[in-house]
């Protein structure tokens, strides 16, 4: 089966042609612009390709409800260019095959749940930390999805008592997303994170915030294994930092073997598909549909 995939992120659109084992036969990157911009793109490499139907891991918030009117619409996201647009209805009418979307997070769970660093669990929740912030589970075997699918990245978190900085999330200013994503570094700090990567003070307030979402996630969901991605987790000792405060954090409530400082190490982990954990859940998507 030929399959196409996107990747819809903030930064860019990954689009490829592969097939239902997760192999990648073509790939290419397009920014992600206004949609008049970047959509005719992205038909334009589909074009031809003999997909014989196409799966979509998108940003949000997008309808991933397949019986509603508005399935696949981009809803009030902070891409603000991207509020209402018809991401499914599009790509089906201009390529004329089946479409389905989850969110990038929840195919990035289904792929590491299939092929990577959870595949020997039953459970698994996958967060990336990047432009934005946002977190998919696999409960059952299936991504959680209910009312609409969850919206990790916007929860309420108590602020490190040495920050000031006010947020950066256009709807809640001060939630996790609006601390703790790139931008928000970026705004606090006035430099990139890759610019701040020696300074001990960016990545222990980072850590505090990452954390207590962890045990929040942890206390809600109890997933199996917690797999963090994204270019903000491209810090590597911000694993160390993060699991040594969820530890902290838990203080011992949570009886597991997993959440001791001897195993935590083993519970929150980075992708084992890296980069590709996206792509190959889109895949993933539309071989299950």
């Amino acid at each position: 089966m030929r399959i196409g995939a996107i990747e819809a992120g903030g930064t860019k659109f990954v689009c490829a042609i592969g097939n239902e084992a997760g192999d990648v036969f073509e790939k290419t990157v397009i920014p992600t612009q206004h949609p008049d911009i970047t959509m005719p793109a992205v038909y334009e490499f589909f074009k031809g390709q003999e997909i014989e139907q196409l799966g979509i891991g998108s940003f949000g918030p997008i309808d991933v409800n397949e019986q509603s009117d508005s399935y696949g619409t981009i809803q009030q996201t902070p891409k603000i260019d991207w509020v209402d647009f018809p991401l499914v209805q599009s790509l089906a009418d201009e390529l004329a095959v089946p479409v389905k979307v989850d969110t990038d997070v929840n195919v990035a769970a289904l792929s590491e749940a299939a092929w990577g660093n959870a595949k020997d669990v039953e459970s698994c929740l996958y967060i990336t930390v990047g432009t934005g912030i946002g977190a998919g589970a696999i409960v059952n075997g299936a991504t959680l999805k209910g009312l609409s699918h969850p919206e990790m990245g916007h929860i309420a978190i108590k602020r490190h008592e040495d920050d000031s900085f006010g947020g950066a999330c256009p709807y809640h200013q001060d939630c996790l997303e609006g601390m703790a994503a790139g931008p928000a570094i970026e705004k606090r700090w006035g430099k990139a994170g890759k610019e701040l990567a020696d300074d001990e003070k960016v990545w222990e307030i980072e850590a505090y915030y990452l954390a207590q979402a962890l045990v929040n996630y942890i206390y809600i969901l109890s997933p199996a294994r917690i797999i963090m991605g994204g270019g903000v987790m491209q810090q590597a000792h911000l694993f160390g930092l993060i699991r040594n405060q969820v530890v902290d954090m838990l203080a011992g409530y949570v009886s597991s073997p997993l959440l001791s400082p001897e195993h935590i190490d083993d519970y929150i982990v980075p992708p084992g598909l890296t980069d590709e954990a996206g792509i190959k859940g889109a895949l993933l998507l539309a071989a299950n549909s």
